[in-house]
């Protein structure tokens, strides 16, 4: 990578993926220089990060505050502003050439929006927004000369694997660890515990993807992400369970060929990749050893067990506004979850209920994206 530093704006720099971005551009802050960092409630560590990494701005997302991050960097050349408004105004600006989206959840749709509308580079971390939105985001993309380049490992191994693949796709394969209940018994799932679900075998992340991984609705989001990343049918996408997480995902063409992208667990590479793209730089990551691994072994994903994975499936193929309802049900089931208002076996409960009870439009414009999400996260609350 040669020539200036690319400007980086981190939304959700205070979460897994925006504090292992930082990471990676600590190592290589010739390469790399900080525009924008964004959180919602982690006004500690916001200060922190601004303190160590000096960037233009900052927005904490939660107005209330607002006081204590601008008191706290009074000293310093960094601007701070609050309020999701403040981070749409900002993502567009000037200096700005990378967006990483990884604000959880919904929240990240109208940033992304905003950036991809200013002709921004999009490192995509918040599955979310295509999920919501895809035929709206694609044709940001397109409109605007907006690259989205995806951070998700396993979005990241498919585009890694096509560079310089001219020739068609037969097939997408998608890995997934399994989570924590792979082997665990379906008479078993009724007593599974907040601390449990969250105990995943390889993978650090924050608690909402946790869940999603441990009910497998994020393998599902990833597929609906897959299909709009790739221009590619749900019915081209396969789902493997891969328990040691080695192979990240895989791509087959045409004449009957495999291609994969191998590492051990760590997000760093994915973020890294996406910023330094199309350069590979150097990472302190561990390398992979095949005689210490021994073994790879691959499974046939068991929907009864984790319906989340087929009503994701089905939701995709219904198409309209059915893919955003379910994203913000999946939002208010999961959190409820987690405040041990409802069971682990309720989570594909509510969410099925809500697609039956919500509005169907069948070509959304993005007004019907933001109704469509109240309206869905309003029967999953009642349900819930």
């Amino acid at each position: 990578m040669e020539g200036e530093k690319r400007h980086i704006a981190i939304l959700g720099s205070t979460g897994s993926i925006g504090t292992q971005a930082l990471d990676v551009i600590s190592q290589h802050q010739e390469l790399f220089e900080i525009e924008l960092l964004t959180a919602n409630n982690n006004s500690r560590l916001l200060i922190e990060q601004a303190r160590k990494f000096n960037p233009n701005a900052v927005v904490i997302c939660n107005k209330a505050l607002y006081k204590e991050v601008s008191e706290a960097l009074y000293d310093t050349d960094t601007k701070v502003f609050a309020g999701i408004e403040s981070v749409c105004d900002l993502v567009g600006g000037d200096n700005v050439q990378i967006v990483l989206a990884a604000m959880v959840g919904f929240s990240g749709l109208a940033p992304t929006i905003s950036a991809m509308k200013k002709g921004k580079i999009i490192a995509l971390a918040n599955k979310e927004t295509l999920v919501a939105a895809g035929s709206i985001i694609s044709a940001l993309s397109v409109e605007y000369q907006s690259p989205l380049i995806p951070v998700d490992s396993e979005h990241s191994a498919i585009f890694q694997c096509l560079q310089g693949e001219s020739a068609e796709i037969e097939k997408l394969i998608l890995t997934a660890s399994g989570g924590p209940f792979r082997t665990t018994d379906i008479s078993d799932f009724d007593k599974i515990t907040k601390s449990q679900a969250l105990n995943h075998p390889n993978w650090s992340m924050g608690a909402k993807v946790t869940i999603d991984s441990a009910t497998m609705m994020n393998k599902g989001l990833e597929i609906m992400e897959a299909a709009w990343l790739f221009n590619r049918s749900v019915d081209d996408i396969e789902v493997v369970i891969h328990p040691q997480s080695i192979v990240h995902s895989m791509v087959q063409f045409t004449d009957g060929s495999l291609k994969a992208q191998l590492g051990y667990p760590d997000m760093r590479v994915p973020i890294q990749y996406a910023l330094s793209y199309p350069q590979r730089i150097n990472l302190n990551t561990k390398r992979l050893s095949f005689p210490e691994l021994k073994e790879l072994t691959f499974f046939a994903p068991d929907m009864e067990k984790f319906p989340c994975l087929r009503i994701a499936y089905d939701a995709f193929n219904k198409g309209g506004n059915a893919p955003c309802a379910m994203n913000g049900a999946n939002e208010i089931a999961v959190a409820a979850f987690l405040k041990e208002k409802i069971k682990f076996t309720d989570i594909p409960k509510v969410i099925s209920g809500t697609l039956e009870k919500c509005t169907f439009v069948a070509a959304p414009q993005i007004e019907d994206i933001y109704n469509t999400d109240k309206e869905a996260k309003a029967i999953a609350l009642e349900l819930a």
